[in-house]
């Protein structure tokens, strides 16, 4: 499972892959895992987005991951989520789950 966030002070954030054990999006689609750490810095991702691309961590093992999901998404089955991966959004200030279907 690829396991992305563009949400670059969040502690769990290491070159834009997710490293927190467990994740959860809520019923608002927001991510509940999500905490801002006080000395990460910001990197804007959109600044130099034509000049060269961001450089990513290595994607995750899915296993060493759960993912819980409380919202009415496809890929929400009994509770745990079963995408093939999840990016959560850089723009807003809530950390959204842009890989959210309605179903």
């Amino acid at each position: 499972m690829d396991i992305r966030c563009r949400k670059t002070k969040c502690i769990h954030n290491d070159r834009y892959t997710c490293k927190a054990r467990k994740i959860s999006i809520n019923r608002g689609i927001v991510c509940g895992s999500y905490e801002r750490g006080a000395k990460k810095p910001e990197i804007d991702s959109t600044k130099h987005l034509f000049e060269k691309p961001p450089v990513y961590a290595p994607q995750r093992d899915s296993k060493t991951a759960e993912i819980v999901c409380r919202a009415n998404c496809l890929f929400n089955k009994n509770g745990m989520c079963v995408s093939n991966g999840i990016t959560v959004n850089a723009i807003s200030e809530k950390p959204y789950c842009v890989s959210y279907l309605e179903k």
